[in-house]
């Protein structure tokens, strides 16, 4: 299902999930750059969310998860190499979901991190058509 979500085609991210965590991986390319040469906040939004979205969705079966609110730190810009972000669910109650995700350039080096919010949605995965 995420792998052949449209925005994915052109980020060509990888995703591995499990019980309440999640990593994903990416390509930096210089599509991603802004005017002055390095990464824009887009991506760095992007991989940690996706990264603790995927988290809680491991959780939840059954239903689609939505995002309720996320705050990024953008720690350090990058130019290239690969991304990796790592999700992890720290807080679960019956309607919402808190989940971290660090952000990592090639060397371990932490470029971003994240935090939000997420909620079960009414939308069952199994009416995804991509899902399974």
């Amino acid at each position: 299902m995420y792998h052949s979500a449209p925005v994915n085609q052109f980020y060509s991210p990888r995703l591995r999930v499990a019980q309440g965590n999640s990593t994903l991986t990416m390509e930096v390319r210089e599509e991603f750059f802004h005017a002055a040469g390095a990464l824009h906040g887009s991506v760095y939004f992007k991989a940690p969310d996706d990264a603790a979205f995927f988290a809680v969705n491991s959780l939840v079966p059954g239903h689609f998860v939505v995002t309720v609110s996320f705050n990024i730190y953008l720690l350090r810009p990058v130019q290239s190499g690969t991304l990796r972000s790592e999700g992890t669910v720290t807080s679960e109650t019956k309607s919402l979901f808190v989940a971290d995700a660090g952000l990592y350039l090639d060397d371990d080096r932490v470029v971003a991190r994240g935090s939000g919010s997420f909620m079960r949605s009414r939308v069952p995965l199994n009416s995804i058509e991509s899902y399974g």
